[in-house]
């Protein structure tokens, strides 16, 4: 296969000794995921000059490679992408088509082919879980995978067993080096923020911690439902298809101490998760907007919920004592997520002449979606002004810096370049799950909400010794 590269493409160096990729090869290239997400990444990726492989996608659809560059285009295009003719062409011409049921061998035999000897390939799986397993197994079986990275999608499991049954599976062919598990949150322009903004900026460490902070919130809102996905949703509910991944991966950038080295990176992350005990049900509230029993694929008495709140703890010497509330939803007022420290109340100030209203406790926010950026809420007293008032100071990161990478481009090119720190490991998702396991066990009847309303009002309880729930930051 001819391959058209770019004069100036490099997808960098080797990463933590593993050498770049020399073919990405996409499983289930023809399905939803790859419409609304990965062929603009790669066109992305194409654009910026972090191409320099062919591309590989295989699928069970009967397509020959005019049909897989056609559904590329439109979904470039449909994704709000303008698209360069001269950029799409190069992406164009990376691709080719290997059409083949996964179960069938002779399918990985024409993978086979199609690698032309390639040495270091990246197999990118975005196909359901349970294939998995027999994926890999025909990779191994037809000798692609001895220096092979496997990327998988989420979910990895749906529990703490099903999750180690499916390490064992994989484990079995290939090891842990070799397995990148994707969480779109690690790629996401806001997770590095915050970790740089608490370890590069000596006014904010020494105060992120328990003696200073009284509670941290984070809270994923979403103004849509699920009324086109019902048959995927309503077998896993809120916690498993966000908290347990994503919102988790937050709490530990927002907790972690700070690591030594890229090495150390996922380490530092585990001892996060192996610190926190096991979630409290008397701690977590479920719910359920109204008519979501009414969409298709949604069982008529399913107590899936579509709203979780809920408070989880860290037992270290950074955190001990410092509750750390997340909530998230379908149907909200508004799409955003955001990380929100809430500082101590500072004492009365007795010195001013008005003290009718105490100093309301400091906050940072980063959010992290669907723009990125840094608030900071402080008090200040006006110049000639007897009143005093809280004041935000807000960097609009997008504004500043400007529009970062998406996501997935962020995740496929780590993936392509070696770069492990972007994706989970096993001892960290295996603990993950251990402490949301007695919520996704809980039997509790879900509370109604309205749509468009921030949830049930149960959720409001979690959180009333700590002024309720603040924000989420909408803008500027």
């Amino acid at each position: 296969m001819a391959i058209t590269s770019h004069p100036q493409v490099s997808v960098g160096d080797a990463i933590d000794g593993h050498e770049p990729a020399d073919v990405l090869v996409i499983f289930g290239i023809t399905g939803d995921l790859a419409k609304v997400m990965t062929f603009r990444s790669l066109y992305r990726l194409e654009q910026r000059g972090l191409l320099d492989c062919p591309i590989v996608g295989v699928a069970v659809d009967d397509w020959d490679v005019g049909q897989l560059r056609a559904r590329a285009r439109e979904s470039v295009g449909g994704a709000g992408e303008p698209v360069d003719e001269a950029v799409f062409e190069r992406l164009a011409q990376r691709m080719s088509y290997v059409q083949g049921d996964f179960g069938d061998t002779a399918t990985f035999a024409r993978v086979a082919d199609a690698l032309h000897g390639a040495h270091t390939p990246v197999f990118y799986l975005e196909i359901p879980p349970f294939l998995f397993g027999s994926v890999v197994a025909g990779l191994a079986d037809a000798g692609l995978t001895e220096n092979a990275r496997v990327v998988v999608e989420k979910p990895f499991g749906h529990d703490v067993a099903s999750a180690r049954a499916l390490n064992q599976e994989i484990h079995s062919h290939i090891d842990e080096a070799q397995l990148y598990r994707i969480d779109h949150f690690l790629g996401k322009m806001g997770l590095a923020e915050i970790l740089y903004l608490r370890f590069a900026n000596s006014m904010f460490e020494p105060i992120w911690s328990r003696e200073y902070v009284s509670c941290v919130q984070i809270t994923m809102a979403e103004d849509f439902g699920v009324e086109d996905r019902g048959h995927f949703y309503d077998p896993v509910g809120a916690v498993r298809d966000v908290v347990v991944n994503h919102l988790m991966q937050v709490v530990a950038a927002a907790a972690m101490e700070p690591p030594s080295s890229p090495r150390a990176l996922k380490d530092a992350l585990y001892a996060v998760f192996a610190a926190m005990p096991e979630g409290d049900p008397a701690h977590y509230v479920r719910g359920q907007y109204d008519s979501y029993r009414e969409i298709a694929g949604v069982a008529p008495d399913s107590t899936t919920e579509t709203y979780a709140a809920m408070r989880l703890e860290i037992d270290n010497w950074r955190w001990a004592g410092v509750p750390f509330y997340i909530r998230t939803g379908k149907h909200l007022p508004i799409t955003q997520t955001e990380l929100r420290l809430i500082f101590r109340r500072p004492p009365q100030l007795y010195f001013l002449r008005d003290r009718s209203r105490p100093p309301e406790p400091g906050q940072l926010v980063v959010r992290l979606d669907p723009s990125t950026g840094v608030r900071l809420l402080v008090e200040a007293q006006p110049a000639g002004s007897p009143k005093a008032q809280q004041f935000s100071l807000d960097l609009e990161f997008a504004h500043q810096g400007g529009e970062g990478p998406t996501p997935y481009e962020v995740l496929l090119h780590a993936a392509m370049r070696g770069d492990s720190t972007r994706f989970t490991r096993q001892d960290t998702v295996e603990e993950t799950w251990r402490v949301l396991q007695p919520l996704l066990d809980s039997s509790s009847e879900p509370h109604s909400y309205a749509k468009g309303s921030w949830g049930p009002e149960a959720a409001d309880g979690l959180v009333a010794h700590y002024g309720g729930w603040h924000g989420p930051w909408v803008g500027s």
